[in-house]
């Protein structure tokens, strides 16, 4: 009976993970098992950053928004409310680039805000 082993399979498998450890230094890029390793956590990490991600944008913007509400006399919550309860509907990642671009635009949110509490 003929020997028969699984060394097409195992060569691409290989292959895949060595070209994806592409880049890395030393042995994670050139042996198999901690190419492998090295990559399957990359990947975990990409996986959860991914999500990291969209949390540091938000804190990001929610520190932007707090600081030109402090300028116009409001703190961030306050004027988060008074939007809230004047209907203005824009989102935080909207209301922080107004604030770094607009200052003036800003500031008439800030008043309709203010109005509104």
């Amino acid at each position: 009976m003929v020997r028969v082993t699984n060394a097409p399979a195992a060569r691409r498998r290989h292959k895949k993970f060595l070209k994806m450890a592409k880049g890395y230094r030393g042995a994670r890029s050139t042996t198999y098992r901690i190419a492998k390793e090295t990559v399957i956590r990359g990947l975990v990490y990409a996986f959860r950053d991914r999500k990291v991600r969209k949390r540091d944008f938000r804190s990001l913007w929610i520190v932007r928004i707090s600081a030109a509400a402090r300028l116009n006399g409001l703190s961030y919550s306050r004027f988060m409310n008074g939007l809230k309860r004047a209907e203005v509907n824009l989102n935080r990642k909207i209301l922080a680039d107004i604030a770094i671009k607009d200052e003036t635009a800003f500031a008439e949110l800030a008043k309709v805000a203010r109005d509104a509490v």
